[in-house]
């Protein structure tokens, strides 16, 4: 009697879901929490805007500051700027004072509504990036996000004081989340910015004088500051590329 011949035992079928390599939209520092659509990628494209404007205006913010604050008030919304227009007034040095102040209240706005729009599609995606792996930088954000959930409305004024929180972010962010309509949040926002720059104007006005000798005496180094930060932010790009990479090599 003869033997039937062996079968080759069956291989077990590839686990192709362990297998299979994550999208670039599954990456744990993206701010969604499913395949992105139009509006996600547009928004995350506005935060790119941000940070480039940011970037480029660090050299000339340095450089307006002595040459014309009224311009840099004017397309930025800056409270130092809007402070040191109110000096320059006060000491009769700029008489469209008035539309200084109007436009800069306008157009300090210009970039709050991404993130109002990032807490309308991601909920806390966005703390959660900024965050990012850093305990300290999540206590932080942590810290602000209960800051800003009690004072609701409020928050919009409190998100103006410099103080060592991301506290303006995260209201503005926190907003959208809990379906704030634009308009609304266009209003408070506007309201509180208004109210503070309004305060910096006047501050400024009231000390006059010594504000307008200093920036005389900086106008004189504006020049060299504004080449000194754009050295630094190249170095910063520099060193901070070299150890990503070095980072990548040794994951």
């Amino acid at each position: 009697m003869t033997q039937s011949p062996e079968l080759p035992e069956a291989e077990p079928a590839a686990d192709t879901t362990a297998d299979k390599e994550k999208e670039w939209w599954e990456d744990s520092g993206m701010p969604w929490n499913s395949k992105p659509g139009r509006a996600d990628i547009a928004c995350l494209v506005w935060f790119g805007v941000v940070g480039v404007f940011s970037l480029v205006l660090i050299p000339m913010r340095a450089w307006l500051m002595a040459a014309a604050p009224d311009i840099l008030a004017m397309g930025t919304g800056s409270r130092t700027a809007v402070a040191a227009s109110g000096a320059l007034a006060s000491v009769g040095q700029m008489g469209h004072w008035p539309w200084v102040l109007l436009v800069a209240s306008v157009l300090s706005l210009k970039f709050d509504w991404i993130y109002w729009w990032a807490g309308k599609l991601w909920g806390r995606g966005m703390i959660e990036v900024w965050a990012g792996r850093s305990k300290r930088a999540a206590r932080n954000y942590a810290r602000a996000e209960r800051w800003a959930e009690k004072l609701g409305p409020l928050g919009f004024f409190i998100a103006y004081i410099p103080i060592p929180l991301p506290l303006m972010q995260v209201v503005f962010v926190i907003s959208g989340a809990a379906n704030m309509s634009l308009r609304r949040f266009l209003v408070y926002d506007y309201i509180a910015s208004t109210v503070w720059l309004c305060f910096y104007f006047w501050l400024g006005w009231q000390l006059g004088e010594p504000v307008v000798e200093i920036l005389d005496w900086y106008a004189r180094i504006a020049g060299y500051v504004a080449i000194g930060l754009v050295v630094v932010i190249v170095v910063g790009a520099v060193i901070k590329g070299r150890r990503d990479e070095a980072a990548k090599r040794q994951g």
